[in-house]
């Protein structure tokens, strides 16, 4: 008999008032429990128990985002509405139950009980997106990542997700670390932060930009896992089926898209940033995994010959990408490859004193205008990331990356790429996605996760570099974070 005791010291034959072991609901918990103790039956009344003890998210994270507060209704907003390069004044939004209930112009009768914001002409904008984030990774040092304990690492992050959704990223895509607890907390309402869509660990080859281990560490044999391996930051694999059980692990965790490195790295120290990695047989067998399950793999990789390795094998979303060559492109836009680049130059970079990750960044930061060119030459469907590792300086500086697109694109087709045209990527992760309604558009039927900002930032893209300064509102799923005009 599986028996369910909150206080060891309990063994009641009848139940007693006030001793939570002998609550209606515990009881009613055990017995569903028992009622099959095969594994079909055992994982079921598992999933029923976190449900109707509260953890809905766990059970179903979609659900948990739309939440339950009350109506909310923006009057007189200017809409930029992440799809369309011009504004609209005047523009009211009603708010009921997490998602988008109406977009009108002009204005609207608020539902009884609702929440009337007089938005006073400022700018309404869909929550900013981060395609290219590290939330277990972004502010801790790669020393505490490999010497403290585990606890102090998630402890770490789960601040840090606060401080990224109060510079306005109401999701990102995780490009690798151990982020699903994080996620999981976020979601069911313990701790706030952005919307996760996990990649889980990255997976690389042996001696890979995701092998974080020191010389000293070498030789290592079969069932020697490294610190990252067991952190869940990265997952060591070298030949074909270790390739497929890692990314297979993954997908049980909750991925929602697989992440393989197949070039050498610039934060990493001992793989040149020209090296190709993984074959492409284990490359193609990563996708295979991940086309099992619905969703695509994405690959961090720099070098144009990498990034032909990774199309023909499969791979939907090249990650960097910075010193591509014309042909490498050309291929992505042939083969509706999507581009995850981010503004990688000196002035965004993870800072470093170490001469060799120097050099590297160096060779990369030469190829960003180039690759931005190339992309918007070819019309490849280009994320925005910020690639923040390492380093919590850096991860405040997340919006000003985002205001630094205006070195290659106008202040509303940057928005666009961290709102909307993110949404388009993250969604590729079919039955996967953990959020399936629309992200990134303020539009009837989208999820509420709205911003508004003091000024246009459709001409003025500073302005999402200092948040606390000129985001007046921050709303994720219907939920007020913050409101500095009450």
């Amino acid at each position: 008999m599986f028996r369910y005791q909150s206080d060891p010291r309990c063994s009641h034959i009848v139940a007693r008032p006030g001793c939570a072991c002998c609550s209606q609901e515990i009881r009613t918990i055990t017995h569903r429990v028992n009622a099959d103790l095969s594994r079909r039956g055992f994982l079921s009344g598992a999933a029923s128990a976190v449900t109707m003890l509260g953890l809905a998210a766990y059970a179903d994270p979609a659900k948990a985002q739309e939440g339950g507060n009350p109506a909310i209704l923006f009057q007189n907003a200017r809409l930029f509405d992440g799809l369309e390069p011009n504004t609209r004044e005047g523009v009211s939004v009603l708010v009921q139950d997490g998602m988008i209930a109406d977009v009108v112009q002009g204005a609207i009768a608020a539902p009884e009980g609702a929440t009337v914001i007089d938005a006073g002409g400022r700018t309404l904008i869909p929550g900013l997106i981060d395609a290219h984030w590290h939330a277990m990774l972004a502010a801790t040092p790669l020393p505490v990542m490999l010497t403290a304990a585990e606890g102090d690492i998630h402890l770490m992050a789960t601040a840090e997700a606060r401080r990224t959704l109060m510079r306005g990223f109401t999701t990102v895509r995780d490009a690798g670390g151990p982020a699903f607890p994080l996620k999981r907390a976020i979601d069911s309402g313990i701790v706030d932060g952005p919307r996760i869509f996990p990649s889980g660990a990255m997976i690389s080859q042996t001696s890979g930009h995701g092998d974080f281990r020191s010389i000293w560490e070498l030789p290592g044999y079969e069932g020697k896992l490294s610190r990252a391996d067991v952190l869940g930051a990265a997952a060591l694999a070298d030949g074909r089926d270790a390739v497929l059980k890692a990314t297979r692990e993954q997908l049980m965790l909750g991925a929602s898209q697989v992440k393989i490195v197949a070039g050498g790295g610039a934060s990493s120290v001992y793989d040149p940033i020209d090296v190709m990695q993984f074959l492409p047989e284990e490359i193609e067998a990563a996708v295979l995994a991940a086309a099992d399950w619905g969703t695509y793999v994405i690959a961090h990789v720099y070098t144009a010959e990498g990034i032909k390795r990774c199309i023909r094998s499969g791979v939907r979303s090249i990650e960097h990408g910075n010193i591509a060559d014309e042909e490498a492109v050309k291929m992505m836009a042939d083969a509706g490859t999507v581009w995850s680049l981010q503004p990688l130059v000196q002035e965004n970079a993870n800072p470093t004193n170490d001469p060799v990750r120097l050099a590297k960044q160096m060779i990369v930061w030469e190829g960003t205008d180039t690759a931005y060119k190339l992309a918007q030459q070819y019309k490849i469907l280009t994320g925005f990331g910020t690639d923040v590792l390492f380093d919590a300086p850096a991860a405040t500086r997340q919006g000003k990356v985002l205001a630094y697109m205006k070195r290659w694109y106008t202040p509303a087709q940057a928005l666009k790429q961290a709102t909307a045209d993110n949404a388009a990527i993250l969604a590729m992760s079919g039955p996967r996605n953990p959020y399936p309604g629309k992200l990134g558009v303020i539009q009837k039927g989208a999820y509420a996760d709205m911003l508004l900002v003091e000024g246009d930032p459709t001409e003025n893209l500073d302005l999402v570099a200092d948040a606390e300064t000129n985001f007046k509102i921050i709303m994720k799923a219907g939920k007020i974070y913050k409101n500095t005009l009450a």
